[in-house]
């Protein structure tokens, strides 16, 4: 199964937190002398079993593909190593389509192990396609032993951090300087790594093409989520001989600014909680949360001034709430807020008197992500597995995360930053105040060495974007922006769905018949919409207006699907881990 990378996290008390051929064909390489990419070309990939090994049979193969440091001067600089995978398809020889990448999104999210289960939430993609894997340059080996299956990272020293329980609602002088004062030294130890500048899309895409050329394929076909959008798009702009059917699920604007979509996690947060989230908590859980989204607020605020009390600055505590995409950070987030609200024993009252259904999903949760069922944790337990402090000198942050959101496209600066912060955080409170003030791209001093280009015309027919209407990780308006400026793209929306990732893990029949038909024989509609599925433990869709009622006009809703219920577990945690992957 897919699990979250192994990564030493850092927790800094605030959220830091997300043409066929014999030779590659891109721009900006030297025409002169021998060719510099021979070796590169000419090398055979060596397939083993693959590192990781989570306990199920399968056929995933994997291998090391050398690449160079710099594509654009492939003969300089000490060569790097990407882990790949492929899981072979199953079908005969007369039905077999080629090659599909995935990618889980990011910046940073390891890929290896992502076609395994893909390939067993749907078999019938498998029969048809190798599907591929890659843990993209930067991000080490899914599944390693040693501190190189950690990728790169930075050493970010934490006694150049603010101690105490910060709060971003606090607008004084102090506070200001001591929040921007953590995105500085991420920046500085970032910046500090030598490989930096080459841990970008314009070089993921160049890697990619060269995985698609060694397995002799005249074509990639693509499933990307979340920043996977944005990488499987520039690839298809720069390649666009070779690009085969893509599916960008839970799009980025890949047509304008990357690092737009985390400036927008404020606004997209703030609606999915309001509009969807907290209803649910009201009808899942009234004692804790009221039987209003009012009454669910002011639970929410009482629980914030116990957080202090418990040791939790005010800011972790509102990021409990943010980037809130998949079905098991829904119950994650239902478990920490009832102990910090009720606190104990009350909340495990609360939490046990859950009808059975929602007991098990939260279970379910707790060991995910925990490690411990839902009867045996206590407050200590949460602090301790999901809000603690890293004791050591240093922390290490994965480079990836901010070296491609930060360099594949010039930064806004850190005034522009606190300005945005002191302008988002009255509307959207529970991340706008603290966004601004945090994000490492503010005080980022490298300039981007290449360009990424528009997606063509030409390319733009091969693109199916699916989108859900309240996804707070990708907003609704990013990937339309996207689809506004790409006129031949088409589109899939699913109506009144909270969730990051639609395509195979939601369990979602309709979602996944139109992608299938797409990836399987090439048909697609200009403007499809699904309904969502209802929401954990609930057997109905709570129907919301929301942006896709608005491109409706009439305000009318897709017709009720019944929910997939072959492998439920395994996509709640495919999903978990996409929405993980995808956090700012």
């Amino acid at each position: 199964m897919f699990r979250p990378p192994l990564r030493a996290a850092l927790t800094l008390g605030v959220s830091t937190a997300l043409l066929a051929g014999p030779t590659l064909a891109h721009s900006a390489l030297p025409a002169a002398g021998a060719d510099p990419l021979a070796k590169y070309t000419a090398q055979q990939l060596t397939w083993e079993p693959c590192s990781f090994n989570y306990g199920q049979p399968s056929s995933t193969q994997c291998a090391f593909l050398t690449v160079p440091r710099d594509w654009a001067k492939p003969d300089s600089g000490k060569d790097l190593r990407v882990y790949v995978s492929k899981v072979p398809a199953t079908g005969p020889k007369a039905s077999y389509l080629g090659v599909l990448l995935t990618n889980p999104g990011g910046p940073g999210g390891q890929g290896a192990s992502l076609p395994q289960s893909l390939a067993q939430l749907q078999p019938k993609l498998n029969a048809a396609y190798d599907v591929l894997g890659m843990d993209p340059r930067g991000t080490g080996q899914e599944g390693g032993s040693d501190e190189a299956a950690l990728g790169s990272t930075c050493k970010v020293p934490l006694d150049r951090l603010p101690t105490g329980l910060l709060d971003a609602r606090d607008r004084s002088r102090d506070s200001i300087r001591q929040h921007q004062q953590i995105p500085l030294v991420v920046a500085q130890a970032c910046q500090s790594v030598a490989e930096a500048p080459y841990i970008t899309t314009w070089q993921t895409a160049h890697d990619m093409d060269l995985y698609r050329q060694l397995l002799g394929a005249p074509k990639l076909n693509y499933v990307g989520y979340s920043y996977g959008t944005w990488l499987g798009a520039k690839y298809a702009s720069l390649f666009p001989a070779t690009t085969g059917r893509f599916v960008l699920d839970s799009s980025v604007n890949w047509q304008g600014r990357l690092q737009a979509d985390f400036e927008d996690f404020p606004r997209m947060g703030q609606r999915q909680t309001d509009k969807v989230f907290l209803p649910w908590l009201n009808r899942v859980s009234p004692e804790t949360f009221g039987t209003t989204v009012a009454s669910a607020r002011k639970a929410i605020e009482l629980g914030r001034k116990n957080a202090v009390g418990l040791g939790i600055s005010p800011d972790q505590y509102d990021t409990l709430l943010v980037g809130n995409g998949s079905q098991v950070g829904w119950f994650i987030a239902l478990i920490n807020l009832t102990f910090i609200i009720e606190l104990e024993p009350a909340a495990q009252q609360r939490l046990s008197s859950l009808p059975a259904g929602l007991r098990q999903l939260a279970d379910e949760a707790a060991k995910q992500r925990l490690g411990v069922p839902l009867a045996q944790l206590t407050t200590a337990t949460l602090v301790a597995k999901n809000l603690g402090v890293d004791p050591t000198d240093y922390g290490l942050v994965p480079l990836t995360r901010y070296a491609v959101a930060c360099g594949d496209q010039t930064t806004k600066t850190t005034q522009w930053y606190k300005n945005l912060s002191d302008s988002q955080g009255p509307q959207y409170p529970i991340f706008g105040w603290q966004y601004g003030l945090t994000e490492v791209c503010g005080p980022w001093s490298d300039e981007p060495r290449q360009e990424l280009p528009l997606l063509s015309k030409a390319a733009a027919r091969n693109v199916l974007v699916v989108q859900g209407e309240f996804d707070p990780q990708t907003a609704y308006e990013q990937a339309m922006a996207a689809v506004d400026k790409a006129p031949n793209v088409s589109v899939l929306r699913v109506d009144d769905s909270p969730f990051h990732g639609q395509y195979a893990i939601q369990g979602n029949p309709c979602v996944d018949g139109v992608v299938n038909t797409y990836l399987l024989f090439g048909s697609k509609v200009a403007n499809g919409l699904c309904p969502s599925i209802p929401l954990p433990g609930e057997k109905e869709v709570f129907a919301t207006r929301g942006p896709v009622d608005a491109y409706l006009k009439q305000g009318k809703h897709a017709a009720k699907v019944e929910l997939t219920t072959r492998n439920a577990y395994l996509g709640r945690e495919l999903a978990d881990t996409i929405s993980m992957a995808n956090n700012p």
